[in-house]
């Protein structure tokens, strides 16, 4: 704790001097590089704290978190014309990886796979360029995916139902041909149906 306690001390300095230093106008070309170290550092400090003592593994995410707003910093400030379309990826993509990273190491914290799989949706989603309808069908099938993983790690049958619905949705938008859309409303049914005729069965067999 009390090495943890000096880190911080050196890492608050660090950035109240850069902050002062920026005020006076002694910094003022590549602040963003500058930035994308402290974040890097303090992200790193919070990793050290799941390394050394892994019941914390709440510091997965700020440390995820932290690291990846380094990697959007360092792009702003290394790549400024190409990083408008990479920067919302990587942070959403870094987000991400804080939830698969608590799911890793605490198998039963099973709900980090959904905000874990819908921030990776996110992430790719937005490194994708222009074309609405398909965008919006990977996202929805990147909704599915992670619904499904939910199902195939856990075995949670719940999770098959929104995993379906939204392979379906998805499916119809990346396509964009009305003809699934008219086979939508028709397999809708049928699917609660099979469903409720599921719920029965296995009710009956219990």
């Amino acid at each position: 704790m009390k090495r943890m306690n000096i880190v911080w001390g050196i890492l608050l300095i660090g950035i109240g001097l850069i902050t002062l230093m920026q005020t006076m106008g002694v910094i003022v070309g590549g602040l963003g590089i500058v930035w994308a170290f402290v974040f890097a550092a303090v992200g790193a400090t919070f990793l050290w704290t799941f390394i050394t003592d892994r019941s914390r593994w709440w510091a997965l995410i700020p440390a995820f978190v932290l690291l990846s707003l380094a990697a959007t910093a360092f792009l702003e400030g290394a790549l400024p014309e190409t990083s408008d379309r990479w920067t919302g990826a990587v942070f959403m993509g870094g987000l991400s990886l804080s939830f698969w990273a608590v799911y890793l190491v605490r198998r039963d914290y099973w709900w980090a796979i959904i905000p874990g799989g819908v921030l990776l949706t996110i992430a790719v989603v937005a490194a994708m360029p222009g074309r609405e309808s398909l965008s919006g069908g990977i996202f929805f099938l990147g909704l599915a995916l992670t619904f499904g993983l939910v199902f195939l790690l856990t075995r949670m049958m719940w999770a098959i139902i929104p995993a379906a619905v939204l392979a379906l949705i998805g499916g119809a938008i990346a396509i964009g041909q009305e003809v699934w859309l008219q086979y939508l409303n028709y397999v809708w049914p049928v699917f609660l149906i099979a469903a409720g005729l599921y719920l029965i069965v296995r009710v009956m067999r219990r």
